[in-house]
């Protein structure tokens, strides 16, 4: 009769060893040692921050305070890289097809995240799918403005002006799919209205033309517009928030001033390339999180029109699936396409 051997009983020391090597490999499988490495150390060098529109605009501004700050608090520069294109879209494929290593982050805007996957029949990017969310900066104030040899003074007077002379007046954009081009589409649906689209590369030449005369009116962000508008040289006639504006506050919304149910909103935002080490996220959201928290930088970005928001991934990320739901609904109701 064949009899099995009972194996001796584990030593303590067998015991432990064992216990160690599991947790260690569990730990492996779960978050990679050379990722816990690569994050604690980052960055070693220049974090390059694609801006999808031009130098000067809202988004260029906003990115580059936060930039100029990080620089200073990491010890490695942030690097500014202007792509302009195709209403933001242009970089922001840029960043979606970059390594996901944390060296390539991008400021990403309404007109990127939230817009363009409605608007665009051919998007090279998935607003979702390819992006890591890092943190939402803040919203902004949008003006609507009129060149001031536009007859008019409330957002009434422009309704009228625009149904006696339909197409006669133009309105700038910062581009075909961006949320100034939108909130426009969107004014002209509401209001019954028919004027002409001229977009731009950003808010910067749209701006230059917007002064000169050559275009007669537009939807902006306050941190383009409010020196033009405090100086004389263009004409703001409401902003387009749910509520009046802390900053303008003299100006009337939208809803209230004619469009009831009229509301738009640009917000700026942090995202890294899809499968960017979720340590180097969380490490880049605790930083920008502190530059938020600086007096000199909030007093400078509410004075732009700003309210300042510094939320988690996981906030932003529920954020842009609203605002996605939202802006889809204004593309639709508005017909608005761009191929």
């Amino acid at each position: 009769m064949l009899r099995c051997k009972t194996p001796p009983p584990f030593t303590r020391r067998q015991a432990l060893a064992l216990a160690a090597g599991s947790i260690a490999g569990a730990l492996a499988a779960v978050v990679p040692l050379h990722a816990l490495a690569q994050a604690a150390s980052w960055p070693t060098k220049p974090v390059r921050l694609v801006i999808p529109f031009p130098a000067g605009g809202s988004t260029d501004i906003v990115g580059r305070l936060v930039a100029d700050k990080l620089s200073q608090s990491l010890n490695q520069p942030f690097v500014i890289d202007n792509r302009a294109g195709a209403g933001g879209t242009t970089g922001s494929d840029l960043v979606a097809k970059a390594p996901p290593d944390g060296y390539t982050v991008l400021m990403g805007t309404s007109s990127t995240h939230a817009i363009a996957s409605s608007l665009y029949t051919k998007l090279p990017y998935d607003a979702a799918r390819d992006f890591a969310p890092v943190t939402l900066l803040g919203t902004a104030t949008i003006l609507l403005v009129v060149h001031p040899d536009v007859p008019a003074n409330s957002v009434r007077e422009l309704i009228a002006l625009a149904k006696a002379q339909p197409n006669k007046l133009s309105y700038g954009s910062t581009g075909n799919g961006s949320v100034s081009h939108l909130t426009a589409e969107y004014f002209k649906s509401m209001a019954g209205v028919e004027m002409q689209h001229v977009p731009y590369k950003g808010d910067s030449p749209m701006t230059v033309d917007l002064v000169a005369g050559r275009v007669s009116v537009a939807f902006g962000t306050a941190v383009a517009f409010l020196p033009y508008v405090q100086s004389g040289k263009l004409r703001a006639l409401a902003v387009t928030n749910a509520k009046l504006s802390p900053v303008v506050p003299s100006l009337p919304t939208v809803a209230s001033a004619g469009l009831a149910g009229f509301e738009a909103l640009q917000w700026f935002g942090l995202l890294a390339p899809a499968g960017t080490p979720k340590e180097i996220v969380a490490k880049l959201n605790d930083e920008v999180g502190k530059v938020l928290r600086q007096a000199d930088v909030r007093e400078r970005l509410q004075g732009l029109g700003m309210d300042v928001v510094g939320d988690g991934p996981d906030a932003f990320s529920g954020f842009m699936r609203a605002e996605g739901v939202k802006w889809g609904k204004i593309v639709k109701d508005s017909g608005a396409k761009v191929d």
